[in-house]
């Protein structure tokens, strides 16, 4: 969750609906009082895209995939 002011949103508004329109809830408040929400429409929200965390995940563990130690009795 990341909270704006409304001057802050004013001067970052299209930056602040790619961040919604990416699932970040963003909370426009005036002085210290949440007032407005901003959420994409449901139409609005993209699915989801192969390859869309690129250049995000540098790199994943060999073990990534192994069973985890907590769940060994599960496993049995």
């Amino acid at each position: 969750m990341t909270i704006v002011s409304i001057h802050e949103a004013k001067t970052h508004f299209s930056r602040l609906i790619q961040r919604a329109l990416a699932g970040e809830e963003i909370i426009v408040s005036k002085g210290k009082e949440p007032v407005v929400k901003i959420v994409p429409m449901p139409e609005a929200r993209k699915g989801r895209r192969p390859g869309g965390a690129k250049g995000i995940v540098k790199r994943i563990s060999q073990d990534f995939d192994e069973p985890l130690d907590e769940f060994e009795e599960y496993m049995r």
